[in-house]
């Protein structure tokens, strides 16, 4: 009994301990991945990643031919538009929130997962004829020190995704001018 004891002290006391460690991890972690665009301007790439219908033409999740895209509302690309893509039983929504001529943000919501606030910054660059864009996204996390320990890892394993997004960017343009 004494070691049951001693061990349910000492598994609490961790637990507690975690906890408290965990709460110094934010709250928020940020993503960011970038890429340079050659031969581009900033309108075209704008009208590329500000109208969600045009992600089929070079981001890889839009391209997959086992994902059912829904647009709503239906032929109206603004503020509050977005679509449902529907891959391998999950539900992923996109809705776009704000878009400027060098700002798209957007919100990406998958259910039972933490909701992404996603920026896309378009730069032209002077003196070429080039555009950085660079993907930012910011992850909420709750206060389980199980969800503060994964946000470590987010930008190993969400970053890829990121990446191969705007090589897709970057690819479609290369071969497009």
């Amino acid at each position: 009994m004494r070691l049951v004891k001693a061990f349910l002290f000492v598994a609490i006391g961790l637990f507690i301990f975690i906890t408290l460690f965990s709460l110094l991890i934010p709250f928020h972690v940020r993503v960011s991945r970038a890429v340079v665009i050659n031969n581009a301007n900033a309108g075209g790439v704008y009208k590329q990643v500000a109208i969600f219908e045009n992600w089929k033409n070079w981001h890889p999740f839009f391209t997959v031919d086992s994902a059912r895209i829904y647009w709503y509302p239906p032929g109206i690309a603004g503020k509050d538009s977005g679509c449902i893509i529907k891959h391998r039983g999950h539900d992923v929504k996109i809705k776009l929130i704000s878009a400027d001529t060098t700002n798209i943000k957007f919100l990406l919501q998958v259910a039972g997962e933490n909701d992404i606030s996603s920026e896309i910054v378009i730069t032209p660059l002077p003196g070429r004829q080039a555009v950085q864009v660079e993907w930012r996204a910011i992850t909420k996390l709750h206060w389980y020190p199980w969800e503060k320990f994964y946000g470590i890892f987010i930008d190993k394993l969400t970053g890829p995704g990121y990446d191969a997004a705007l090589n897709g960017l970057k690819d479609y343009f290369e071969k497009h001018s």
